[in-house]
């Protein structure tokens, strides 16, 4: 865990980036890295054009936010897709109403954001468009499986 008060310049935070398949991808700055704070994850995001970095999903037990720095794209909801720009800011609350994919509409600009999540853990993650639940022990474990997989309690006892 951390204790000190952080100061950072952009520039100094490495980029990492992420290419998962044809439609996700993106670079990644964090701030705030999983293993030193167990609170708070904050991360900047660089999405390539007309791509996303993260399927359809909501988070049972934690909230996400996230400020436009720069570009536009659109965010896909349980109510519909909506067009985000720079100064725009988005807040998924946990559960079915916070499902949000963002996706960058642009054909050559990137889309930039700030991404500020909570940490609860554990935290358990929907997939609805997959049927996947992911299940995620802060600094431990990030596990995923199909949903209709289940087994009866007492198999195997």
């Amino acid at each position: 865990m951390n204790d000190k008060i952080i100061i950072l310049n952009e520039k100094e935070i490495p980029k990492k980036p992420k290419k998962e398949n044809s439609e996700y991808q993106f670079s990644k700055q964090e701030i705030t890295k999983r293993s030193d704070f167990n609170q708070c994850h904050i991360c900047i995001y660089e999405i390539e054009p007309l791509k996303s970095a993260y399927p359809y999903h909501y988070h049972m037990c934690n909230t996400e936010a996230f400020y436009i720095i720069e570009g536009e794209g659109k965010i896909i909801t349980i109510n519909g897709e909506t067009n985000i720009k720079n100064g725009d800011i988005i807040v998924f609350p946990p559960g079915i109403n916070g499902g949000h994919k963002i996706v960058n509409t642009s054909n050559a600009n990137i889309l930039k954001y700030i991404d500020f999540d909570t940490t609860n853990s554990p935290d358990i993650i929907e997939y609805p468009n997959s049927n996947k639940i992911g299940v995620i022990i802060h600094n431990v474990s990030s596990d995923f499986y199909k949903k209709d997989s289940k087994v009866d309690y007492y198999k195997g006892e």
